[in-house]
């Protein structure tokens, strides 16, 4: 597929000093969503928790449905009806991604911001073990342990100031999920990954997710 150019945000940069430590400089919050229309051979598509198709769907939107794309992310390949693309578009209204191939937006590029500014960032890993959502209206992170498979869901966290790693563990088991408040004061920033892993002392993690930065709104 042909590339656009992608549109980001004036005044954002993230340096990650080490592991544990970042600096980030302000953000223009994200533009209006962008509409596009759901392509698929006829049957509805999986809206996804995060931008991948080992994700947990959420539910699904009807063939020739028109969404509102708040953002958009990088995410694993899909070929749809619109081609092959690894862009993900962030749809609020169904709290969820849907893969770019199957959603007609005029252009083969982006059209809509990077995800990563209140807009519903979720990452997962270890092929989706674990999801983890930041919550920017209230500085929440929801924690999904969604594989059976003796290690636990977790999110390891810095905040702006560079403090951290902090966690947000799932450890209930397979199904089950945390949603815990954190010290992320409005207009601030947190980056995150999300990981599967076991709550000892120290922690023990099987696999993590690349690094998402997001802010409380």
């Amino acid at each position: 597929m042909k590339r656009s150019k992608l549109r980001r945000w004036a005044g954002l940069g993230v340096v990650l000093a080490s592991a544990g430590a970042f600096a980030l400089a302000t953000a223009v919050p994200a533009a209006a969503a962008v509409t596009g229309t759901v392509q698929t051979a006829g049957d509805p598509l999986n809206v996804r928790r995060a931008p991948n198709t080992a994700a947990t769907a959420v539910k699904t939107v009807a063939n020739g449905a028109s969404v509102g794309i708040e953002c958009q992310t990088a995410g694993n390949s899909v070929t749809g009806p619109l081609g092959t693309t690894t862009i993900w578009d962030y749809v609020p209204a169904l709290g969820g991604y849907v893969s770019d191939g199957y959603v007609k937006t005029g252009s083969d590029g982006r059209v809509a911001p990077d995800c990563g500014t209140g807009t519903g960032s979720a990452q997962c890993a270890s092929a989706c073990a674990a999801e983890g959502l930041f919550r920017s209206s209230d500085a929440h992170f929801v924690v999904y342990d969604t594989n059976a498979d003796g290690s636990s869901g977790v999110v390891q966290y810095w905040l702006a100031t560079g403090a951290g790693p902090f966690y947000v563990w799932a450890s209930g088991g397979n199904g089950t999920s945390v949603d815990k408040a954190v010290p992320v004061p409005k207009g601030s920033w947190v980056f995150y990954k999300t990981c599967t892993g076991h709550n000892t002392s120290p922690p023990t993690f099987a696999g993590c997710s690349a690094g998402l930065t997001d802010f409380a709104a």
